[in-house]
């Protein structure tokens, strides 16, 4: 992370300010989203004012860009978010303290009044770190990932299945300043951006926020992961077989007036199932390919565990039912998935396209799913509602000096003399990609505009 960094764990400072600083009052208001700080000690964490970001998007990663996409989805002036972008850019920003509920940093206005300003974000209550912990501790790789400052989308989608949106929405980022703007103000906003730079190095931030410390929550994980091993220690066979329903009679059933109880919903499972091994002391039969039937059994069993998870959470009977996948976009999902070389190899065979299509979907998917592969396929011309929109987030790029020269075709704008493309989705994202070898390959996840699209390292060219 650049800049140094000095970690305080004692109680946050929210009556603290620098000389000269307009603070919009005090700032420790148990009525706001981010609570009091309390009197017990509350862990805090200091980070120096990062350098100047011109020419660069703020965010990287998927999680940066949805803190971001909050943001902007949340501010209901543009104007205002141009400006904390070019404040941000030009380093106005001074050392961010981030703590539980809140972040806060002294941002300088043009004309150098400094300002201290805040935001807010709700910490999670005691049951929801409760199922945020298990499902990170159910997964060897979610911790794996978080350690190596990672955030995998599929841990946000399993926090989400037992309903704990990790990253805000709209409206959860709430402002204070000593502006005393009513909505987000350049001040908020430039904060906002530079923390998303930070977010980017470290997910830990957006934790604690939550309300836990980097150090509590991996303590927290060893001890259910070890908790959870003791548990899994194994039993005699006869011990090991799930005790048979309970059933009723059906004539009983038939004969019971009006409709009866729905049984109880099954419990969630811990891990997916790992699937029999099917090589033994006999030759399988003509045509089974074991290979292929054990990848088929395996992936079926993480697909049925995310399904069972998805099902138990809160407000899944409300929830629209996803489309199926076609044949296709099945293939790409299963060769994405990294199957055995004799299995992805009959996947290309069977697909009906030439090895680059299925290269190039398979990035796609990588990047961004089923969302990913329809932008690659997709070409389509905006509406005029939705050109106004790409075209405003084009206009972003002139706080940032001359704005490259883009030749627009469809959904499409291609950076002239540089090999660089947007695609803008039909759910308004940005998604960039690269020339190679003549063709335009996936180069990115997507982001909340054009700018942050292209900025993104070419790393898969």
């Amino acid at each position: 992370m650049s800049g140094a960094e000095y970690v305080h764990d004692g109680p946050g400072r929210d009556g603290a300010r620098a000389d000269g600083v307009r603070d919009g009052g005090p700032g420790d208001s148990g009525s706001r989203r981010g609570g009091a700080d309390g009197d017990g000690a509350r862990p805090e964490r200091t980070l120096t004012a990062l350098p100047p970001a011109r020419g660069r998007g703020f965010a990287r990663t998927w999680w940066g860009q949805a803190w971001l996409k909050a943001l902007e989805d949340t501010a209901l002036d543009g104007g205002q978010l141009r400006r904390g972008r070019g404040h941000a850019r030009q380093g106005a920003v001074g050392a961010v303290s981030v703590r539980p509920g809140r972040i806060t940093a002294v941002v300088r206005d043009r004309d150098r009044t400094p300002y201290r300003s805040d935001v807010l974000l709700r910490e999670f209550t005691g049951a929801e770190w409760d199922r945020l912990l298990e499902v990170v501790a159910d997964r060897s790789g979610h911790i794996a990932a978080l350690l190596d400052r990672d955030m995998p989308p599929q841990l946000a989608e399993d926090a989400a299945a037992v309903g704990v949106e990790l990253l805000p929405g709209t409206g959860d980022l709430e402002p204070e300043c000593g502006c005393e703007a009513w909505d987000h103000c350049p001040h908020t906003a430039a904060l906002c951006y530079q923390l998303a730079r930070l977010l980017d190095e470290d997910p830990f931030l957006l934790l604690l926020m939550r309300g836990r410390a980097e150090r509590e929550v991996l303590d927290e994980l060893q001890a259910r992961s070890t908790a959870r091993a003791a548990r899994h220690v194994p039993r005699a066979a006869e011990d090991a077989l799930p005790p048979a329903p309970e059933g009723v009679p059906a004539r009983e059933a038939f004969a019971t007036p009006g409709v009866p109880p729905l049984p109880a919903p099954p419990p969630a499972v811990a891990a997916p199932g790992r699937p029999p091994a099917l090589t033994g002391g006999t030759d399988p039969a003509d045509g089974l390919d074991v290979a292929a039937l054990e990848f088929l059994a395996a992936d079926a069993a993480v697909r049925a565990q995310r399904l069972l998870a998805e099902a138990l959470a809160p407000g899944h009977a409300a929830s629209p039912v996803p489309a199926a996948l076609t044949v296709w976009q099945d293939t790409v999902r299963l060769t994405a998935a990294g199957p055995p070389a004799p299995v992805a190899a009959r996947l290309a065979a069977a697909c009906g396209r030439d090895r680059t299509d299925l290269a190039r979907a398979v990035r796609a998917w990588q990047h961004g799913g089923a969302a990913a592969l329809t932008v690659l396929e997709d070409e389509w011309t905006p509406d005029p509602e939705a050109l106004a929109r790409a075209r405003l987030r084009l206009a972003a790029w002139e706080d940032d000096g001359p704005a490259p020269r883009l030749r627009a075709t469809a959904n499409r704008w291609t950076v002239v003399g540089a090999g660089l493309q947007v695609r803008y989705g039909r759910d308004g994202r940005w998604w960039p990609y690269r020339k190679e070898r003549g063709r335009w390959w996936p180069a990115g996840p997507a982001a909340a505009d054009p700018a942050a699209a292209l900025a993104m390292p070419g790393s898969d060219g």
